[in-house]
């Protein structure tokens, strides 16, 4: 398939490293790139409500000097006839170069990068990833911190849906000298399968429910919403929703040099009065992540014509002729004629995961 972005592992270090360096002289030199994507147009496919994502991607191609077309809502979609993600890029392929994809159900960009004879960007996908809010993550750190390595970082609240915490840990754990520390309540723990990432690349982690006690030892902390759209049962998203509000007082039990980061939508997890202290950094990224998505459409469209493997093809696929992928939000339930697709992703415990959505397979 042409090169795409779906997931932060489709770039290795050096690339991100690259990416962050283009982030950088686009921060310096905003006129250099004025005119460095005339001609050229980005689709943005939002079928999923984004105000951040989508308007940043936007602002990229402009100061690009690009143009953008497309939807934020897939009510104004063909989508609403019963069109196929595959028919969708396939279509929008003939009228754009390059596509940024949002989508509720896990793997539809996966899907996406498949069919499109352009290159496909994930812009997130359900509770799964979202890599280029890590790419936003790791460029506002390097800013802030001058390095990528040898960083404490801590992840507070929605740990379990939260696809930006899935793909930033991820990232995190090809970098020497990493700590991780999750703060949630049991009900919101990390999904087993990214604490597996963390165990097979050696990094350091524990887990806690106690946010002031872990404050102390951050160099990052990165707090979340707890993330109502994606609770089967809202009685429980009603009781959890404040389990972590960050404020003043406790923000006396961190370094003066800890930083604050935050995906956005912010709700209650972290108090207004804190904006105006020099470690909230979270409309920091909200720049830094136009900078970096400018980079990032600039690498795709210069690789364009690049093809890598298909990330089905990179995996050891297994065939379980007598499993069906149990994820109702897996794109793999809904998209015409796709086949089931598993990866064997732990040999010692024999653990398989759809290459879709990462659901284990029981």
């Amino acid at each position: 398939m042409k090169r795409s972005l779906i997931d932060i592992l489709d770039f290795s270090v050096e690339e991100i490293e690259q990416l962050i360096k283009v982030a950088l002289d686009i921060s310096k030199n905003p006129k250099k790139y004025a005119n460095k994507c005339k001609g050229k147009k980005l689709a943005t496919l939002f079928f999923e409500p984004s105000t951040r994502t989508r308007l940043s991607f936007e602002a990229a191609m402009y100061e690009l000097g690009g143009h953008v077309l497309g939807f934020s809502d897939a009510k104004n979609s063909s989508v609403s006839k019963g069109e196929s993600v595959s028919d969708t890029v396939k279509v929008v392929s003939c009228y754009a170069d390059i596509i940024a994809m949002r989508h509720p159900l896990e793997g539809a960009p996966l899907v996406a990068a498949q069919k499109a004879s352009i290159p496909i960007i994930n812009a997130g996908d359900g509770g799964h990833c979202h890599p280029t809010q890590t790419l936003a993550d790791l460029f506002t750190i390097y800013k802030e911190k001058g390095r990528l390595n040898n960083l404490t970082v801590g992840f507070c609240g929605d740990l379990k849906y939260g696809r930006t915490v899935h793909s930033l840990i991820v990232a995190l754990a090809r970098y020497t000298g990493i700590k991780i520390v999750l703060i949630s309540p049991d009900e919101l723990k990390l999904p087993f399968y990214v604490k597996r990432e963390l165990e097979l690349n050696k990094i350091s982690y524990i887990e806690t429910d106690n946010l002031e006690n872990a404050l102390g030892e951050l160099d990052v902390l990165y707090m979340t919403r707890v993330q109502g759209e994606r609770f089967a049962d809202q009685a429980e998203y009603e009781r959890l929703k404040d389990c972590y509000i960050l404020n003043e007082e406790k923000m006396k039990h961190a370094k003066n040099d800890t930083i604050i980061l935050h995906p956005l939508p912010r709700v209650n997890e972290i108090s207004v009065a804190l904006d105006d202290d020099d470690r909230a950094c979270y409309f920091k990224q909200v720049l830094n992540a136009k900078h970096i998505r400018m980079a990032l459409i600039l690498k795709l469209l210069a690789e364009k014509d690049v093809e890598v493997l298909d990330y089905i093809s990179r995996c050891e696929i297994s065939k379980l002729d007598d499993k069906k992928c149990s994820n109702p939000k897996c794109i793999t339930n809904t998209e015409q004629e796709l086949g089931q697709s598993f990866k064997l992703v732990d040999k010692e415990y024999d653990i398989h995961r759809c290459v879709y959505c990462e659901k284990k397979i029981k």
